[in-house]
């Protein structure tokens, strides 16, 4: 009876630690792809804050842009010559006396 106590016992414990084992070895492989995927959106996340950058680089140039080129539209309105008016002439006519 001990020999069938002790040999349940030892299943039991082998059984436990088999478990842990296949537990130990699913976490381990779940916590590898949470970093491969950290990893991933880290490198992601440097690209698009690079992005970031030269879109504010390119929005910069393109505000300096604009602003010179409302500077021409207003310097080219005030340039502009006036316009005369035509002057008239009014001949009179002639009456015979």
């Amino acid at each position: 009876m001990r020999n069938n106590g002790l040999a349940g016992l030892v299943v039991a414990i082998v059984l436990s630690l088999s478990l842990a084992a296949c537990k130990d070895t699913k976490t381990l492989q779940e916590n590898g792809q949470l970093k491969a995927q950290v990893a991933e959106l880290q490198k992601e996340n440097a690209e698009l804050g690079s992005n970031i950058q030269s879109l504010k680089v390119s929005q910069d140039a393109l505000t300096k842009e604009n602003e010179t080129l409302k500077a021409e539209v207003r310097t080219s309105k005030t340039k502009r010559p006036a316009t005369k008016a035509s002057v008239r002439k009014r001949r009179r006519a002639s009456r015979p006396s």
